[in-house]
């Protein structure tokens, strides 16, 4: 009974110990209760945070961003866009030329760890608090503070007054609890890139003046007293000519709202999804392209939900605001004096961050391509299934051989903030990050990879995972090894170019040898066509998979034996029996990301010499 329970219990270890470790979250709570003055577009209010450290390491510091800060003269932001060589259009200078009533700050009041005041100091957009007791693994701390800001002319993302006349676009706008994770603390300086943040429930109580209509992150607990969203139903009694607004955000990693006095506003229940919320100004000339919007985010929304898996909240708000289209938490603003493709576009792409960013929540500092580059490939899916198109990912491709063809590529491994140029980061995350996965799926195989990816959504979601964890769970759905893959196409910027080196033919048998001019090995499709008509793809594994994909194209398919990466040439040989080689095409599906198609293609063709067959 002893050795039989001992093994009992050797096994289970066993099994725990090889699971897929759950790995630590740390969490926020926050509690905000805020007052904004729209006559000098300042707001103060106070914070509480619930923190809990989940980690095993104890803390003896946090910081916290204070993202309003870059919009100041002289700021990091400032700096980095008037030398850079192409900074972005809707920055430039332009903070550099900011007025005192125009700049955006944030400064802490008081700050108190468990009632007791904490030394912090304020270094550009970070707050460094250095605590008077340590956190301790598995614990929780609560972090109360007094905060005032002023929203700044509206520039990048956050502020106000933007140039299609929306008062506020309240994105990173309040002290945010910096994350820490398995790689430590992430209290990078904002500089205009990304954002990465920490799960948690938002109970936030925004006060302003009565006249304005708010969208935010989040279930509105008071639409009653506010009249949002109800027909007939008069707004609550004003305090002195402001109301407040009462919004609850579970399981969010940031909260964002935008207010106007001018919004009109349409909810769409979807029968098998959130209520959509949509909000613009009046009187602009665009309502028609506005209520034409729901009808195509509805089927954009029905689509990813079943290719990636589960939007898991209960509301979507789309909202004209900003300064182009940025995602938040159930959220999104974007400029919305555009034609209905350019609408529909900037939604979609700006929805998709929900499960991207919002959902599975990468470090998008440190992998952006996961975020902006996954939502670019299910982007393209979404229009082709639209539109009809067959190309889904075409622009992608060629937006990458833009990159590699001028030499300003830079490896995805790039830190978002430290690319030399701002067109090099958007392709590598937008376009490379979408090729990253077309051309997976054909090492993969299409079916498999589908398979893959939603099981990737499934297995991580709330986690913050990391290209590793996505590799791991593209291996074990196919049964490849993948690393190669990761190392050359993330970590490098070596490029893929394969091509036809020659033929000869030597009694019933075409000898073809193929050859690998660039310096990124790929597994290689090559189809090949005979003067009867006849067609075969002929298939060779790299070697570093250790195995191969199922056959998923129509027709003769043949698998070789592998080819090792060492190997600049492979040759096939064809049996020509009675028939001639016409036509050899490498990458007949066009796949891969081969810089260099002009030597994909040999077409073959014979000359009858003069008075033969006379």
């Amino acid at each position: 009974m002893k050795q039989y329970f001992f093994a009992a219990v050797l096994c289970t270890f066993s099994l725990i110990g090889f699971a897929q470790p759950d790995r630590w979250q740390q969490r926020a709570n926050y509690k905000m209760d805020v007052e904004l003055d729209v006559n000098t577009n300042r707001f103060q209010g106070t914070q509480k945070i619930d923190y809990y450290n989940n980690s095993p390491d104890t803390l003896t510091k946090v910081y916290y961003h204070l993202f309003l800060n870059a919009f100041q003269p002289g700021s990091m932001m400032d700096v980095r866009s008037r030398t850079i060589e192409d900074p972005d259009g809707r920055v430039k200078d332009r903070i550099s030329k900011l007025s005192p009533d125009e700049i955006g700050y944030e400064k802490v009041i008081s700050l108190k760890q468990n009632g007791k005041p904490v030394k912090h100091q304020t270094v550009g957009t970070i707050l460094e608090v250095t605590l008077n007791k340590p956190i301790m693994p598995k614990s929780k701390v609560t972090l109360s503070m007094e905060f005032e800001g002023q929203v700044p002319v509206q520039i990048r993302r956050t502020g106000r007054d933007n140039k299609e006349g929306v008062r506020y676009s309240m994105s990173q706008w309040y002290p945010k609890l910096a994350e820490y994770d398995y790689e430590g603390w992430h209290p990078d300086p904002y500089v205009g890139r990304e954002f990465y943040g920490i799960w948690g429930d938002f109970d936030v109580k925004l006060t302003l003046d009565a006249k304005y209509m708010v969208a935010a992150t989040g279930y509105l607990q008071n639409a009653e007293q506010v009249g949002h969203g109800y027909e007939g139903i008069k707004k609550g009694k004003p305090k002195d000519g402001k109301l407040t607004w009462h919004f609850v955000a579970p399981e969010v990693h940031d909260f964002t709202f935008a207010a106007d006095p001018d919004y009109q506003h349409k909810i769409v229940k979807m029968d098998d999804g959130p209520e959509l919320h949509f909000y613009w100004k009046k009187d602009q000339g665009i309502d028609d392209v506005w209520n034409k919007l729901p009808a195509y985010l509805e089927q954009a929304i029905k689509y990813t939900n079943k290719r990636v898996g589960k939007y898991p909240y209960k509301v979507y708000n789309v909202v004209q605001g900003g300064d182009g289209g940025m995602e938040y938490g159930m959220l999104t603003l974007i400029t919305g004096k555009r034609n209905l493709n350019s609408l529909v576009g900037v939604t979609v792409h700006e929805m998709l961050h929900s499960w991207f960013q919002f959902v599975l929540a990468t470090n998008e500092s440190l992998y952006a391509w996961m975020d902006e580059g996954f939502n670019s490939y299910i982007g393209n899916e979404i229009e082709a299934h639209v539109n009809g198109k067959e190309n889904a990912h075409g622009g992608s491709y060629n937006s990458y051989f833009y990159v590699v063809k001028r030499g300003i590529e830079e490896p995805l491994s790039t830190h978002a903030d430290h690319f030399e140029r701002n067109a090099a980061y958007s392709i590598a995350s937008y376009s490379k990050g979408a090729v990253f996965l077309h051309q997976l799926s054909y090492i993969m195989g299409q079916e498999t990879f589908d398979k893959a990816f939603r099981r990737y959504y499934e297995e991580w979601k709330f986690k913050h995972p990391n290209v590793n964890d996505f590799m791991r769970i593209m291996e074990k759905e196919s049964g490849l090894q993948l690393q190669w893959y990761k190392q050359y196409f993330v970590y490098s910027t070596k490029t893929v170019d394969y091509g036809v080196k020659n033929t000869f033919t030597e009694g019933d048998t075409t000898y073809i040898t193929l050859e690998r001019v660039g310096q990124m090995p790929m597994p290689t499709e090559v189809k090949v066509t005979l003067d009867n008509g006849d067609e075969t793809t002929y298939y060779m594994p790299l070697r570093l998979m250790r195995g191969g994909k199922e056959k998923e194209i129509e027709g003769n398919w043949v698998q070789l034996s592998d080819w090792p990466w060492t190997h600049p040439t492979y040759t096939i040989a064809v049996p020509t029996k009675g028939t001639k080689l016409k036509r050899v095409e490498v990458d007949p599906t066009h796949k891969v990301a081969d810089i260099d198609r002009s030597n994909n293609i040999l077409e073959v063709s014979y000359v009858v010499e003069e008075g033969a067959g006379l």
